[in-house]
């Protein structure tokens, strides 16, 4: 069992702050598949597949060789080391006109089309061979070394299903059941809004009081690896009307991320800003460390995420609501859930919030072991790169020893 099925939960009441699972389930809410799209083989990879994709051919489309050696018919292969003419040859793109007779053999390469009348292949290194006859030394079973038309997949016979996120093998599986297009889920374009006085540009050096923002390309990064399509509307500064100029520069986005500015400062403006825009939020403060400060809410039928300024609550906050969202609008069906593994050292009774520490996951041994690293200040962004993963600890979960399962989320950003 693991930490998060023995935890307790928070207590309720007015001021309690929205569960993880409350508030991804609402975010998630009604969320419908996009409509698909065309496109070429060669820019299937990373796209979702919006159909499920029949085979447009049968493989092998014909009996087919499998070595090089002699076609030959399995009734002719009785006795000590018979002996049958060579009539012909067939070699892939060029295979042999006739058919095999009794006493035949047609010599044959790998890929070429089984002679008529041929039912097995004997492998050359176990002949002894002149150009018009072959002897046999040792006889295979009836029909082997053949690849036999259709077996691999038949005309009409399913071969990839929907929501496959698409890797080069589905992209060679599709090209080798005759598909040149495929029609795949369109991209969810996100817009990505900065926001904060404070922001300047990688490529500006920082001032006094200023800081990079680093959030919209990190980002972006994690948007386009989940399927997604970013769409920077740069720097917003902490100014009513600034925000709602950037704000219609998101019309027509699937998705409008805003970074910072969430939580109820004087100067954090961007929720009440949005309501102003015309946006319904659904909720804000989350029961999770880091990331406490996010909110969702919809405009249309645009989907509004808040996520906090600071990078990394931001990176982990986005892991936990956004890639789940755009798989969603992808129709993925490969596994974003988190999976157990057992703890190598103890940890301390949590709080009231569910803590997704940064950890490395170790899959080596006979069962995944997780390690949290130090140093888990949410200021260290560092501490992303040096994680694979987070180790969710569940609110009000008691102290957890060395060996305890818990679960773990993948961090493939």
């Amino acid at each position: 069992m693991t930490a998060s099925t023995t935890a307790s939960a928070p207590p309720a009441g007015k001021s309690a702050l929205l569960s993880v699972e409350d508030a991804l389930a609402r975010v998630l809410d009604d969320v419908r598949v996009l409509g698909p799209e065309q496109v070429a083989l060669a820019q299937a990879p990373g796209r979702t597949l919006a159909h499920d994709l029949a085979a447009a051919l049968t493989n092998p489309p014909f009996d087919a060789s499998a070595m090089d050696g002699y076609a030959v018919r399995a009734e002719d292969l009785s006795g000590n080391t018979p002996t049958l003419r060579v009539v012909g040859e067939s070699a892939a793109g060029w295979p042999y006109a006739g058919s095999v007779r009794p006493g035949e053999a047609v010599r044959i390469f790998t890929g070429a089309a089984l002679p008529d009348g041929a039912d097995t292949i004997v492998i050359q290194e176990n002949t002894l061979a002149d150009p018009e006859s072959v002897r046999i030394l040792e006889a295979p079973r009836k029909g082997a070394n053949v690849r036999w038309r259709g077996s691999d997949f038949h005309e009409g016979e399913a071969v990839l299903t929907a929501g496959t996120r698409l890797i080069p093998r589905h992209v060679l599986l599709a090209a080798s059941a005759g598909h040149a297009m495929l029609a795949v889920v369109r991209k969810p374009v996100v817009a990505i809004l900065s926001t904060g006085d404070e922001l300047v540009e990688p490529s500006d050096r920082p001032m006094a009081g200023q800081i990079v923002a680093s959030n919209a390309y990190g980002l972006a990064a994690m948007i386009e690896a989940a399927g997604g399509e970013p769409r920077s509307i740069g720097i917003a500064r902490d100014d009513a009307e600034d925000l709602a100029h950037k704000f219609q520069e998101a019309a027509g986005a699937d998705i409008l991320v805003t970074t910072g500015g969430a939580s109820v400062g004087d100067h954090d403006l961007v929720r009440p800003s949005l309501e102003a825009w015309g946006a319904s939020l659904n909720f804000y403060k989350i029961a999770m460390r880091p990331g406490k400060p996010v909110f969702f809410g919809t405009r249309g039928s645009t989907r509004l995420l808040g996520l906090p300024g600071n990078p990394l609550s931001m990176m982990i906050a986005a892991r936990i609501f956004l890639v789940p969202l755009l798989a969603r609008l992808l129709g993925r069906t490969d596994k974003l859930a988190p999976v157990p593994a057992k703890l190598t050292v103890a940890l301390p009774a949590n709080g009231p919030r569910t803590h997704y520490m940064r950890a490395r996951l170790d899959t080596s041994a006979h069962e995944p072991l997780v390690a949290p690293l130090g140093g888990q200040d949410s200021a260290f962004v560092r501490a992303l790169v040096e994680a694979n993963c987070l180790a969710i600890i569940p609110a009000n979960a008691p102290a957890l020893p060395a060996g305890s399962t818990i679960d773990v989320l993948a961090l493939d950003f």
